[in-house]
């Protein structure tokens, strides 16, 4: 078992120096772009008192979060389940992870910061075209910015429509939460397409005026 930073770089080779020098305490007009370009981030928070740490899904169109200047992001607060993980975590731990992706860029941008949760108008004011108001947004000022190589998504083809699985291969959402929760069986599940088309449902109907 490794217990010492000593024991876990003998199993290693030194750092290479360009991926120690790439990493920037600001945006730059190429970190900027990416995040203009993204649709997607993964959020990362940490609770206090020895919490679990949080990893959460964020999306939207691309460019739904925005980079205003090179130290801040502004990260909208969609509609959920009204857990409230990530926020209630920054609430108590201010420290935040971001990584962006690009659907069929093999690189990633890793954002470091901490953050701030805003309900100030002018801050829901950036997002006033999208499809919806956002209830809050989450301030992000930038400490570390890092666009991470290709190789995790190269060996994964993630991008790669022949590497991906069918749907038919899980059974539908609706039938893995019953089994979770323990719902009788003679409870009616919702078929997968009839997932997706609720949700798709959903997100038409916040784009209507006053939604």
């Amino acid at each position: 078992m490794i217990r010492t930073t000593d024991q876990l770089r003998a199993l290693y080779d030194p750092v290479i120096p360009r991926a120690v020098q790439k990493q920037l305490d600001r945006l730059d007009a190429h970190c900027r772009r990416f995040i203009a370009l993204s649709p997607f981030c993964v959020v990362a928070s940490a609770g206090t008192d020895g919490a679990l740490l949080d990893a959460s899904p964020r999306g939207g169109a691309r460019g739904f979060a925005k980079a205003i200047d090179a130290q801040t992001i502004l990260l909208p607060d969609s509609g959920g389940n009204n857990r409230l993980d990530t926020l209630e975590n920054l609430l108590r731990d201010p420290r935040i992870g971001l990584l962006f992706m690009i659907p069929g860029v093999d690189e990633t941008l890793r954002i470091n910061g901490t953050a701030r949760l805003r309900d100030e108008p002018e801050f829901a004011d950036h997002f006033a075209q999208e499809r919806q108001r956002p209830k809050l947004v989450i301030e992000v000022r930038v400490a570390e910015a890092y666009l991470h190589c290709a190789k995790a998504f190269m060996r994964s083809g993630l991008w790669q429509p022949d590497s991906w699985q069918p749907r038919s291969e899980l059974p539908s959402m609706n039938q893995m939460l019953r089994d979770q929760i323990g719902q009788p069986a003679t409870q009616p599940v919702e078929p997968h397409d009839d997932m997706v088309a609720r949700f798709r449902q959903m997100l038409a109907d916040e784009r209507k005026p006053g939604a």
